[in-house]
């Protein structure tokens, strides 16, 4: 018995394109000889589709592409997810759900039964949880249908909810033959070793073979990295699909055999993650060029070795912006890079401009102009001329600044916060340093010379940015443990073996910068807790 999980990448709202990958895909599991295939999570939307569920002009389009599908499923059983009206009432007008068809027949629906509201979720908003589980034969075989989030409540991985059913439980009662899961789970570090103990956890509870059919593709903040799987009833990995592309699973669950996974790389995972990323906020949207400023730092080395990945290097404008404060080293390191990408770099002085604003400032108050504001002027004037330059070639800029500087407020407000997309507003700058080692793995592209170098703004003489910053090791190790693991300042202390005092007070900062974030570009969310998507926390508190 064949069975074939296309992982495909949809764009959100695109029901006519994702209805043809659907279709291509069906056609192609004919030629492999699959008698079951199986789909993502709300594939002919997207996910996730957000409040343009609310439209019900684009529930009815979905309505209608299901008479498409019937007919494309003859001599199969086929799982499709995609959003459906509740026909029998209830607080939610929708469920999440997969329409089963069988042998070129719509025949049912199974409905998602636990809505995750919490994280990147809001599932709630929008659906009906499921009151069922059903069971499809087919072929001699009994088969169940989760989706998604219904199979993480039995491996006690849902960190912030705990629900009254558990699904697992419920087919395991059933003791069905095969399990398939529709999937649409975001990427983050790592994130796919936790997907494995799931679902390893729901074969052995089942005693059946699972399938999973995950999402890949980048929609807003969110990357999913597909890596569809099948495993055994004993639990152990048989087949796993690539990370980060359009894949088709074909697996024979007559004959399953373990597999060896070669240890994962979760550095390049990041930088796959972070290329895609970039590459579907711009196609899907239908940009194409890509502006940054080039410093000569590892931050803008980074992102530009990213942009030139996902959109090619014809497709990327390089501006390097020195001021009086710029060393020489500086810009000969952006020169290195960009010839090595094969950039094109054109080299713009603010120092005129700076200048000029300081003249007319100068006058305007009482007592000289502070040491932070001459800094900020700077990146200001900075932030306008990369702006000029998108406007002018219809362009999108790439921000270049990093979570930890993000964390602490390290950036300035129309000015290097500026940009389209936060490439690296949710990568720690360890993160980024690891990046920029795994790029230079096979030859040298980022130049050593920027790696070797202290971090700096370069805003006024002899800077780094230790200057007003804790080490990135202390400071990147306090920002995970508090704001991803969701740890106490004393467990926090007590951990790292710092003063109580000390990490009050970066704990402090990083809710004073609060207000700078809701002002920041969009970012692409890697980690399982990002500034940009996923963390609601007032600005205006006296909690913390």
């Amino acid at each position: 018995m064949f069975i074939q999980a296309s992982q495909l990448n949809p764009t959100v709202g695109d029901l006519s394109g994702n209805l043809q990958k659907v279709l291509d895909a069906l056609q192609r599991a004919r030629k492999n000889g699959a008698d079951i295939v199986l789909f993502s999570e709300l594939v002919l939307t997207g996910y996730p589709p957000e409040d343009l569920l609310l439209d019900d002009s684009m529930i009815e389009a979905v309505e209608r592409s299901l008479e498409l599908i019937a007919p494309a499923t003859k001599g199969m059983f086929v799982a499709v997810g995609l959003p459906r009206k509740n026909q029998a009432g209830g607080e939610k007008k929708l469920f999440n759900s997969a329409a089963i068809f069988v042998d070129g027949q719509q025949i049912g629906f199974q409905d998602k039964r636990l809505l995750p509201t919490y994280d990147v979720f809001d599932e709630r908003r929008y659906f009906e949880p499921g009151s069922k589980q059903f069971i499809y034969t087919y072929r001699d075989l009994k088969i169940g249908i989760t989706i998604c989030e219904d199979a993480w409540q039995h491996a006690h991985e849902v960190r912030y909810s705990d629900y009254t059913v558990d699904p697992i439980f419920d087919l395991a009662q059933e003791k069905v033959d095969v399990l398939l899961n529709l999937s649409s789970s975001p990427y983050s570090f790592a994130r796919v070793k936790t997907r494995q103990k799931v679902f390893q956890a729901a074969a052995q509870a089942l005693q059946a073979p699972v399938i999973v059919c995950n999402q890949v593709g980048a929609n807003d903040q969110l990357v999913f990295d597909g890596y569809s799987m099948c495993f055994d009833k004993a639990g152990f990995l048989c087949k796993m699909a690539n990370g980060f592309m359009e894949e088709d699973l074909l697996v024979d669950i007559s004959h399953l055999k373990h597999c060896i996974v070669d240890q994962m790389d979760h550095v390049k995972d990041l930088y796959c993650a972070l290329v895609l990323g970039v590459r579907d906020y711009f196609h899907k949207q239908g940009f194409e060029k890509a502006v940054l400023g080039l410093s000569g730092g590892v931050d803008s080395a980074l992102v530009a070795c990213i942009a030139v990945e996902a959109l090619g290097a014809v497709n990327v404008h390089a501006l390097a912006l020195p001021s009086r404060y710029s060393a020489q080293q500086s810009y000969d390191n952006a020169r290195h890079l960009a010839q090595n990408l094969q950039l094109d770099l054109k080299e713009i002085s603010i120092d005129c401009l700076f200048q000029q604003y300081l003249d007319v400032l100068q006058g305007q108050f009482a007592s000289p102009l502070r040491d932070i504001t001459e800094q900020n002027l700077q990146a200001r004037i900075r932030g306008m001329i990369l702006m000029a330059h998108t406007n002018q070639e219809g362009s999108l800029l790439l921000n270049t600044s990093n979570k930890s500087e993000s964390a602490m407020g390290f950036t300035t407000i129309y000015g290097d916060l500026c940009g389209g997309l936060g490439v690296l507003l949710d990568v720690s700058k360890n993160q980024v340093y690891a990046l920029c080692r795994y790029i230079n793995k096979e030859q040298e592209v980022i130049p050593n010379e920027i790696l070797a170098r202290a971090p700096t703004a370069e805003l006024r003489f002899n800077q780094t940015d230790l200057d007003v910053l804790a080490p990135y090791e202390v400071l990147d190790a306090i920002v995970e443990k508090y704001v991803e693991d969701g740890l106490s300042i004393q467990e926090i202390a007590n951990q790292l073996q710092k003063d109580e005092a000390y990490i009050e007070q970066i704990v402090g900062q990083i809710h004073k910068a609060e207000y700078k974030r809701r002002q920041a570009p969009l970012a692409i969310r890697v980690t399982k807790k990002s500034f940009s998507k996923g963390r609601n926390v007032p600005i205006v508190q006296l909690w913390k």
